[in-house]
């Protein structure tokens, strides 16, 4: 089995040929491909390429699937003297890649 551990918007993920990973939202349409750079580990079956802090030479080209939102998270602050009651949400955007191949060279 064939997988990486990439960096992509300060967050780590594991990415494995053929799988699909949400990242946090990059600024390229749907279909497109996008080489990932920040490769910090590959394993090859028995070959392990550990980076100081990235492996030289390697990278993950992936496509765009599509962008995505989160779930709606709520926060309430309340207040019940002073009669302060505040509610906020956010949803996060997200891109959906599919992982098309990994490579060290």
């Amino acid at each position: 089995m064939k997988y990486a551990i990439l960096e992509s918007g300060g967050k780590q993920f594991k990415a494995v040929e053929g799988a699909t990973i949400d990242v946090d939202l990059l600024d390229v349409e749907a279909g497109q491909l996008v080489n990932l750079e920040d490769v910090l580990l590959v394993v090859e079956d028995e070959n392990v390429h550990v980076g100081t802090p990235s492996v030289k030479g390697a990278s993950v080209s992936a496509s765009v699937v599509d962008h995505i939102k989160g779930p709606k998270v709520f926060t309430f602050k309340y207040s019940p003297k002073k009669r302060i009651r505040v509610k906020t949400g956010h949803r996060q955007q997200y891109t959906r890649l599919k992982i098309e191949s990994i490579r060290v060279e």
